[in-house]
């Protein structure tokens, strides 16, 4: 496949721009179109998908369904369910081609509904109370797997009877931990998977459960969903993944995936018992002989190397198909013959497309920039969406060699805007490893200008400074404000190989710190429009962390900090936080009370007494996951020592911002803060 460069991303979206070109801003960013929840028939005549629009007034996305007819040259994406106040979203399309199914909140209860793809009007096929998470028809037709929330061991969907004490209180009692997770309190509810019939006058009655005596989430939470479950392609076997609830929960990364008959008739069965680490994305292939998906072979570690699996179905005999590739695969689909999987993975600041051969394990790269997901095969190639730091995401068709745009739906709404350019570097890091970032520089910039430096340190912290759009930090919004947005691919980050990746460990202060180090000097002798002497450096959750590290190991290097949801004193992280088996992964394995060394060595709140350099804090009230109490800490350090400090709290958010306006608002009071402390304040 030809590179596909990150300007021709946009090509089509810039085709009619004016001479008169502006900046990227996040008024705009918020009111883009996001696509997603691909699927095409068996026949590759339709491409469906779900389409967010931004509701500014009531602060939030709207979701509608849209159809591409791929027959059709130069065809236009049409709507195909698209009621006003009204969410449709996740198309399903029949193995006919015929219908899609799909869910809405028509009336204000969830239901699924099916319409024709050709069409006409929405029928609604169930009846069934209390809501549900989503669903999958079965590839025969005539059955309907649906995951809700329902009190363990609930026979079916049918929500249970409670009967309230009017005199009792509003407390919450538990007996063990995991009584909130991300940003939810539990209620004693699991997501549990239920199957419905489905007949040509819909499929009514409340379903039977098929989870056994099994008590976890299926699929997991929070952002486990359909990817997690599949069914047989002769419908009578549903297979997905569960971590087994109980007082190690907080402590466990064991999921494994599970085997059931789609009438409930036995208990599941544990297919991948013999591994602890995680097993997931359960993929079952055409034939329905083999059942592809990852491994992880370190429990407890949620950034161990996702290998793809591959199972006999008959036999029980498990091949590990990509040992000797040292990435890790983050999705997974069949080739419609059978011989090939095509999978994403994280490599070099890219998420590219991949094919494996099912016989040999063979890796052959299909893509070349950009960040790849929702891959569909169809019997003409795959069908896949596509972003980078400069362009939203549209759909694509990869052909033999052949790439082909299919879509362009931000067109009209970033005509006008002139993105920035986006170069790589690499330099000689920690360890006298390669190390690769990348600079953002603002459109239209004047051959002897300078702009200040916006220095950007990703989450996770395996994560990755990539080639990615994103609607929460967005390195050209940044450029856009005039800004030169430098990112550095530190030791702990992915698509370099899982040793590398494995190096933040019981480390998060050492290496990385010195990548970012030697990054920052590396990116602004580089490039001559940097102003290196005028710097701030900003990070969420990691990311914010190293702004509190940076604060006390680096306090003379920035003109500012900002610090979103970053973890401020270690001792009272460990103690608060929800997925425990991350925290104590992190610092050695153990407890806090265990090895509390581990932990106080590179904890921020340790070095308070050098922090000089003003920063803004920012936080969500519904943060579980770093709680909002440590960047309340960090605030309080700051006043007491007189150092120039701001505090945001999001009362309705969680670790991330997600709603418009206090995205918006997110923006403003960065770049208020940035404009500050560089000069650029309007």
């Amino acid at each position: 496949m030809k590179m596909i460069l990150s300007a021709s991303l946009i090509a089509i979206a810039t085709a009619s721009t004016p001479a008169a070109a502006r900046q990227l801003t996040i008024d705009d960013v918020t009111m883009l179109s996001r696509v997603s929840a691909p699927d095409v028939s068996a026949n590759g005549h339709w491409l469906v998908w779900q389409q967010r629009e931004t509701d500014l007034a009531a602060d939030k996305g709207r979701f509608d369904l849209w159809r591409l007819d791929l027959t059709k040259k130069n065809a236009k994406p049409e709507k195909l369910a698209a009621e006003a106040d009204v969410n449709e979203t996740s198309p399903q399309i029949s193995a006919d081609g015929a219908t899609v199914y799909f869910q809405s909140d028509k009336g204000g209860d969830d239901a699924i509904w099916s319409i024709a793809i050709t069409g006409g009007e929405p029928r609604k096929l169930t009846g069934f109370q209390g809501g549900f998470g989503g669903f999958k028809v079965a590839p025969t037709g005539d059955k309907i797997l649906v995951w809700a929330d329902r009190k363990p061991g609930a026979p079916s969907l049918a929500p249970a009877m409670v009967k309230k004490d009017p005199n009792a209180g509003a407390a919450r009692s538990y007996d063990q931990m995991f009584v909130r997770h991300w940003d939810s309190w539990s209620d004693g509810s699991r997501s549990q998977l239920f199957v419905l019939p489905l007949t040509a006058d819909g499929a009514s009655g409340d379903g039977v459960a098929i989870g056994g005596k099994l008590i976890g989430d299926a699929p997991s939470k929070p952002f486990g969903g359909g990817e997690e479950v599949a069914w047989s392609p002769d419908g009578k076997t549903v297979y997905f993944a569960l971590r087994e609830a109980g007082r190690i929960e907080p402590l466990s990364t064991n999921l494994d995936i599970f085997a059931v008959p789609a009438d409930g008739s036995t208990a599941p069965v544990n297919l991948t018992d013999a591994n602890d680490g995680t097993d997931n994305l359960p993929t079952i292939s055409p034939d329905g002989r083999s059942l592809a998906y990852f491994a992880m072979k370190r429990p407890g570690y949620e950034a161990d190397r996702q290998v793809l699996m591959l199972r006999d179905l008959a036999t029980g005999q498990v091949r590990a198909l990509t040992e000797a590739w040292d990435r890790s695969v983050a999705s997974i689909a069949w080739a419609g013959n059978g011989k090939t999987l095509y999978v994403t993975a994280d490599d070099t600041q890219e998420t590219p497309a991949f094919a494996v051969d099912a016989a040999t394990g063979k890796v052959t790269r299909l893509t070349q920039l950009g960040h790849v997901s929702g891959v569909v095969p169809t019997a003409k190639g795959i069908v896949f969406a596509l972003n980078s730091l400069t362009a939203p995401d549209d759909f694509w068709l990869l052909s033999g060699r052949k790439t082909t745009r299919l879509t362009a739906v931000n067109a009209g709404k970033l005509a006008g805007i002139d993105m920035p350019a986006v170069t790589r570097f690499s330099f000689t890091g920690a360890n006298k490893d390669t190390v690769w970032g990348y600079a953002v520089k603002p459109a239209g910039l004047a051959a002897d200008a300078k702009v200040p430096v916006a220095f950007m340190v990703h989450g996770g912290p395996q994560g990755s400074s990539n080639n990615s759009w994103s609607y929460r930090w967005n390195p050209a919004v940044f450029a856009g404000a005039g800004y030169g947005l430098v990112a550095v691919d530190f030791h702990g980050s992915t698509g370099y190989g899982q040793g590398f990746t494995d190096a933040i460990t019981n480390n998060w202060g050492g290496w990385p710190l010195e990548d970012l180090q030697k990054g920052l000097d590396a990116a602004t002798t580089k490039f001559g429009w940097l102003d290196g002497d005028n710097a701030c450096a900003l990070g969420a959750s990691y990311g914010g962390y190293m702004m509190n590290w940076i604060a006390g190991q680096w306090p003379d290097r920035f003109k500012c900090l900002v610090q979103h949801d970053g973890v401020f004193d270690a001792r009272a992280m460990a103690y608060e936080t929800e997925e425990l088996w991350f925290d104590e992964w992190e610092h050695g394995g153990k407890a806090y009370y265990e090895d509390p060394a581990a932990f106080e060595k590179w904890n921020p709140v340790n070095h308070v007494t050098s922090w000089k350099t003003p920063m803004l804090v920012i936080t969500g009230e519904k943060d579980f996951r770093i709680p909002y109490t440590q960047g309340l800490a960090a605030f309080t350090a700051l006043q007491r020592r007189g150092i120039p400090s701001r505090l945001v709290v999001n009362p309705n958010e969680n670790h991330w911002v997600l709603k418009p306006k206090n995205s918006r608002q997110w923006y403003g009071e960065v770049l208020g803060w940035l404009g500050k402390y560089t000069g650029k304040a309007k």
